[in-house]
């Protein structure tokens, strides 16, 4: 019998899917100074996320079905925009499990930094040691993201703790942006984009959930909120530090550590960054390899991939075929993969939108759990909002775009202003 995902561990698996503690916000501050990153990260969700989270406790209280938005799409415009939505957001995850293993390296070289030089065997260990806990089962992820998620959170929680006890008096940032050009404000709006991406991927197990629909807003809201608090408090941090943010890119919250702390929180920080990058890679994971299953199931795919483990009941043909391919990407520059990772998000979340649009259009009277309070019109409003964001953060970062050049383990910290 297949076990199920219970509330807490949905929600540590839906923190590490979108966020995964501050791990990868560094670029922000370069970009905008703190002040500018406090306001971004108090207005983007609003305007970014809440749309978002709501289209997709709408759509999952409709349909929790493993597939998730693959589902949704099939059914409310049809099989050949589903081959799209399962397709495109397939191919962008692929360029995020990409990131985190090389983002692994990072961190583990503040402890040893000759890691640096075995960066793909080190890569492809966490690649397929994340393949056979996806194998294990949902239930082993979970538990695992429960523990990572605490390793994730306690540095900071010391970290904040040491600003209140050591670094009288307390200096808030104020949230505004001062003299910023129009390409690094956008690159700052993607950054938080980026840190908040993921909240549909958490649906394509729902399948796999204990009582689903309780539990997902249940643990969609609860990680909404620890998102956003942990990402004030590294803002926080960093403004209490001092530390020259001008020159701030991935990998340096240690160094936030060491001013405020002390040596021993730089390396808490820095295993926290470690067990991030473990615990995004084993929670996106589990979310794409269940999309490859169900469009094999409906022949859009070769049908060896529908295939499951007899012990566990795990697409275990699809893990291995996602980890393989990722395995190839780590080679890969980010300069060839991100132009394609956010046009294909942006046109994955599109269709999902559209999706709802068509549900309350076509089946208004259809049983919806959680229902969102607007009509047509008010869907409409709502749904231009997430999209603006991401037309001015995609038309910065294009602008861009030509100036990088160097290689770099998360995405446009090589289009910061000191470039």
């Amino acid at each position: 019998m297949r076990r199920k995902l219970g509330p807490l561990q949905l929600a540590a698996v839906i923190f590490l899917t979108v966020s995964g503690g501050p791990y990868g916000l560094e670029p922000l501050f370069s970009y905008v100074g703190v002040n500018g990153a406090m306001l971004l990260l108090l207005v983007t969700p609003l305007l970014w996320d809440v749309p978002t989270i709501l289209t997709v406790l709408e759509l999952n209280s409709m349909m929790p079905v493993t597939g998730g938005y693959y589902q949704w799409v099939k059914n409310a415009l049809g099989i050949r925009w589903a081959f799209f939505e399962g397709w495109w957001t397939w191919l962008y995850t692929f360029c995020d499990l990409a990131i985190y293993p090389v983002l692994f390296v990072t961190y583990a070289a503040f402890f040893f930094p000759a890691v640096a030089m075995h960066k793909i065997p080190v890569c492809l260990c966490i690649i397929w040691a994340s393949a056979l806990l996806n194998i294990i089962g949902i239930v082993p992820v979970g538990k695992t993201s429960i523990v990572l998620s605490i390793l994730v959170l306690t540095p900071f929680v010391l970290t904040i703790c040491m600003v209140f006890a050591h670094h009288a008096p307390l200096h808030m940032p104020v949230p505004a942006v001062h003299d910023q050009h129009f390409s690094t404000l956008s690159l700052g709006l993607y950054t938080v984009m980026w840190n908040f991406i993921g909240w549909d991927n958490a649906t394509t197990y729902a399948g796999e959930v204990a009582r689903p629909v309780r539990s997902y807003f249940t643990s969609v809201c609860l990680a909404f909120l620890l998102v956003i608090a942990i990402y004030i408090l590294a803002t926080l941090a960093v403004g209490q530090s001092g530390i020259d943010t001008t020159t701030f890119e991935e990998g340096d919250f240690p160094g936030v550590g060491e001013i405020l702390g002390g040596h021993w929180l730089g390396m808490l920080i820095a295993a926290g960054g470690m067990a991030s990058t473990l615990g995004l890679y084993s929670a996106v994971l589990l979310s794409v390899s269940r999309v490859p299953k169900v469009m094999a199931d409906d022949q859009l795919l070769p049908s060896w991939l529908c295939a499951e483990h007899r012990r566990w009941a795990t697409p275990y043909v699809s893990i291995i075929a996602s980890s393989a391919v990722v395995s190839i990407l780590i080679l890969f520059t980010f300069s060839d993969l991100v132009v394609m990772d956010i046009i294909l998000y942006g046109a994955g979340l599109t269709l999902e939108f559209l999706t709802l649009l068509a549900f309350r259009r076509k089946e208004p009277h259809r049983p919806r759990p959680f229902k969102i309070p607007l009509n047509n019109t008010g869907l409409l409003l709502m749904i231009l909002l997430p999209i603006g964001v991401y037309t001015i953060a995609l038309t910065g970062t294009l602008l861009t775009s030509e100036k990088c050049s160097s290689l770099s383990p998360w995405p446009w910290p090589c289009c910061s202003p000191r470039n």
